[in-house]
């Protein structure tokens, strides 16, 4: 089939595919017994277009270097030159038989082939394109691998020298690629790892120079200096590497996710491919020494093959594992014969050529656990709490059906993920959350357990299935209550932790205590990041609904804000030693500027991923908590106490500050902003007033009248918190008018006179009054009765739209109309390609009714756009709106192709 990754190959292949559908239509004419027309102007413009093409191609062949070029266009050239010759011939047999079978056949396997030869000559040319921006991303790469080698001054101008031109080709050729590529998905990551590289690449650099000077100095540090480096430089390969992935994708699957297995597998065996190289280069020298470049890359090879054996098929498992067990034990060998110099030994070579032999055993072996665990279909459970209940009530709602262990598996991560919330919560809510959990463990593995036995029809099984529907539920609420919990606690002041360690980092020589100190502000440093860390994890799964986009930024996050966090450190001692270096300060400043970046951004995808109503209700509830402790630590007379517990309500107070901003900023509409920007400015207004005279509380504990005063600050802070809060919660009944107070009992009457029946109204004298309008009927639930099979995606798909869309009337809603339409559209295509009823005709109109009926939504959710006033649900809506087109134009190009292949094969998958 064609793949339509490019908006090149798109913009070809489909005035290519109208033309061939028109044969296509042509051809099931004639075979209701209508004659075929003349056909030899058309055929004879397509032979000369192919003729074009051919000259094209082959002159391309002969210029081009790319070796697998040459070998494959060729084949896609005779393809279609074929293809053209059978138009021609068919063209021929029916202007002097219109009615001739062979003819026919020839025309419909000449359309076909046009169509796919032309597909494949498009994709042959753009992958011989695609591998030249590799060529130069790999380039980048192997100066990046000798960036730990580069010991003097002399050496480093070289090699900015070298690596310069690199990245900026790069750079420019995956900046033009990008705008090529119809998947945007494609086009956001190529865009982040440029901007990543871009980023990094001064940083390394000048990670590079301190380890230069304090190399050449024998000066502390020098191992700090070398972990910097090495970890920016990784980075940066991670990056290119990234982008070489993304680089030869030519689809993208809405459900995959950066943390699936398959895909991890896949970026695996990628980074694989390209230690390759410089693993065998090592193996040829045998002067190579231990510890260089090519030694890692063997080693960094066995790592990520270690990796894909933790998550392929248990066949592919074992072989993997042994293998690399074999490949390191004779690579240690290998090291310590080369450190004794006998490197070029009859039994060192005999090693090298053995551990090159299994490396090509060990890429095999990925590859063939790769694809077989993409071919296996098994489905992994979601990567957030609500699409693991989805998948878990897909399974409940029919627990004697098999969906191997589907519905199972997500109800036991969500369970695992409860677990894991609960460990940070205070001892009351843990305990309500623990024993919910508990509950839904007992009764899942109950309801398994009959599964198991053949009885999950029975009503005892049916009736724990509707329990447990309800108990996930209250658990998915707990759960996403737990996280902005969390939220509001380990954001409250993302400013200090870094603040202070900056400070330690900063201190001049001689301070007392300076090393100590370090240390301490250092440790405090990495239990904030662990703790930002598994809070972002935490909204990633349980608190992002499923918003994959989003998940995935805080996934992405968390782990640079871990990664990030012993670099600063190091570049803190590094810091420490040398105060006076201009290289060494700079060097800081960056990692430092580079983690507050992080931490910031984990915080903002936080504060989006939650809802803000129930944000500033918590932060509300832990400002009345604080303003409790203030009250005991003023009883007590504890001034410390008071000064700690002010500070938390301010810095609570901020962060409502902070939200009610972010939201005022999201929205355009000008009522709601002016009433947000009101209360907001009132909050911030009672902030210094109430911190002022929590001060003279704390210098005169026993002042009645100081601690009256604050007492009255503190609760316009609070009235000031929850006029915020009813600005941002916007309550849709605001506006609906009080009912009126029903009538006193004793003055209603029945047998009043005056409370007759109206006079019956006269019947119509010409014409009967208009039906009233049918009741909404789900006429199409005949279409939709059975649940879709596995091997039914385009069913499957109908049937998720038509249950969401049953949610709605589609009075007054043409939104809802056209995609109820869609629906029963999608369906019928469904049947047609599985060849249940209708023909190739049908096949090629249903299809474009499917395009034209998403042209409508699309019209009709830009205009809804237009209108929205947040300005998050717009942008995601319009993103949406701009992929529609793409993918209807590419549904035509495919229902083509199918067409043609109707009754040539016994293929009816989807």
């Amino acid at each position: 089939m064609p793949v339509f990754h490019t908006k090149t190959i798109e913009s070809i292949l489909e005035p290519v595919a109208q033309q061939v559908s028109r044969l296509v239509i042509l051809h099931e004419e004639a075979e209701d017994g209508n004659a075929m027309p003349d056909l030899q102007r058309p055929v004879f413009a397509v032979s000369a277009a192919v003729a074009n093409l051919a000259k094209v191609g082959r002159e391309t062949i002969q210029s081009s270097d790319d070796a697998i070029l040459r070998q494959d266009m060729p084949a896609a050239l005779q393809r279609v030159e074929s293809a053209s010759k059978f138009l021609e011939e068919a063209s021929a047999m029916l202007k002097s038989d219109p009615y001739s079978q062979p003819a026919r056949k020839k025309l419909i396997e000449g359309s076909r082939g046009i169509l796919q030869g032309t597909s494949a000559l498009l994709l042959c040319f753009d992958e011989s394109e695609v591998r030249k921006i590799i060529r130069e991303c790999k380039r980048v790469l192997d100066y990046l691998a000798i960036a730990e080698v580069v010991d003097s001054l002399e050496d480093l101008v070289r090699f900015v020298q070298d690596l310069s031109p690199c990245l900026s080709k790069v750079s420019r050729e995956v900046d033009s690629r990008q705008q090529e590529l119809t998947h945007q998905v494609h086009r956001e990551i190529l865009l982040r790892c440029l901007e990543e590289v871009k980023t990094l690449t001064p940083i390394l650099i000048c990670s590079m120079k301190i380890f230069i000077q304090i190399h050449s100095d024998g000066g502390r540090g020098g191992a700090e200096a070398a972990v910097n480096r090495d970890y920016l430089a990784q980075r940066m390969s991670d990056e290119i590497n990234e982008i070489i992935r993304v680089l030869q994708l030519t689809t993208y699957d809405e459900e995959e996710w950066d943390a699936d297995n398959l895909t991890g597998m896949k970026r695996a065996l990628n980074v694989i491919d390209s230690k390759m190289q410089g693993g065998h280069d090592w193996l040829g020298d045998p002067r190579a020494l231990r510890g260089g470049v090519g030694e890692k890359s063997v080693r960094g090879i066995l790592d990520e093959a270690r990796k894909v054996a933790e998550h392929c098929l248990p066949q592919d498992r074992d072989p993997i594992k042994k293998i690399c067990s074999d490949i390191s034990s004779m690579t240690n060998a290998l090291c310590e014969l080369r450190q004794s110099g006998q490197g070029d030994s009859p039994q060192a070579e005999s090693l090298s050529r053995a551990i090159e032999q299994k490396l090509n055993e060990l890429t095999g072996l990925v590859l063939r656990a790769v694809t077989n665990t993409e071919r296996s279909g098994i489905l992994q459970p979601a990567h957030t709490v609500t699409g693991r209940l989805d998948q878990a009530r897909r399974w409940l709602v029919a627990p004697s059906v098999d969906d191997k262990g589907l519905g199972q598996r997500a109800i036991a991560l969500c369970v695992e993920e409860a677990r894991k919330v609960a460990d940070g919560l205070p001892g009351v809510q843990k305990a309500e959350l623990l024993n919910l959990s508990d509950e839904v463990d007992s009764l899942y593995h109950h309801l398994a357990e009959c599964s198991r036995r053949g009885d999950g029809h029975t009503p005892q099984a049916l009736a724990i299935a509707n329990q447990l529907i309800h108990k996930l539920a209250e658990l998915k609420n707990k759960i996403q209550s737990a996280v902005v919990s969390r939220v509001v606690e380990d954001f409250v002041d993302t400013v200090t932790p870094l603040k202070t360690f900056t400070d330690a980092a900063l201190a001049a020589e001689g301070t007392p205590g300076r090393e100590a100190t370090f240390s301490d502000r250092a440790t405090t440093l990495q239990s904030f990041s662990n703790r930002v860390a598994k809070t972002a994890r935490m909204v990633a799964a349980g608190g992002c609904g499923d918003n994959k986009k989003l998940a995935e930024s805080l996934l992405s996050g968390a782990a640079q804000v871990e990664s990030l966090t012993p670099q600063l450190v190091n570049a803190g001692r590094i810091r420490m030693a040398y105060p006076d270096n201009q290289a060494v300060n700079e060097h800081f400043e960056n990692l430092r500027v580079q983690y507050a970046d992080a931490v910031n951004r984990v915080r903002h995808h936080c504060d989006e991923a939650v809802d803000p109503g129930h944000f500033i209700q918590l932060s509300e509830e832990a400002i009345k908590k604080h303003t409790v402790l203030c009250e005991n630590a003023i009883m007590s007379q504890q001034p410390g106490k008071m000064v700690d517990n002010t500070s938390s309500i301010a810095r609570l107070a901020n962060r409502v500050l902070m939200v009610a901003r972010q939201e005022a900023d999201n929205s355009e509409d000008p009522m709601f902003i002016q009433t947000l920007a009101w209360a907001a400015d009132q909050l911030q207004g009672t902030v210094p007033p109430m911190v002022h005279k929590a001060k003279d509380v704390a210098l005169s504990p026993s002042d009645q009248t100081a601690a009256a005063r604050w007492r009255t600050l503190n609760n316009e802070l609070l009235g000031a918190i929850g006029n915020v809060k009813n600005a941002v919660v916007v309550y849709p009944d605001d506006n609906v008018p009080d009912l009126p107070p029903p009538p006193e009992i004793q003055k209603l009457y029945l047998n009043d006179a005056s409370d007759r029946a109206p006079p019956r109204p006269p019947s119509p004298h010409q014409y009967p009054p208009p039906r009233p309008p049918p009741p909404e009927t789900d006429d199409e639930d005949d279409m939709f009765k059975h649940t879709p099979q596995p091997n039914q995606p385009i069913m499957m798909a109908a049937h998720g739209l038509h249950q969401e869309v049953r949610q709605w009337s589609s009075k007054d809603n043409d939104i809802v109309a056209a995609a109820k339409r869609m629906a029963l559209l999608m369906a019928r295509l469904s049947q047609l390609v599985r060849g249940e009823g209708g023909n190739k005709k049908d096949l090629i109109a249903c299809a474009k009714e499917i395009a034209e009926s998403s042209e409508e939504v699309t019209r009709l959710a830009k205009e809804l756009a237009r209108d929205c006033t947040d300005k998050r649900m717009r942008t995601s809506l319009l993103q949406v709106c701009e992929r529609i087109p793409t993918i209807g134009t590419q549904l035509k190009i495919l229902s083509t192709v199918k067409a043609t292949m109707l009754g040539a094969q016994g293929n009816n998958d989807n």
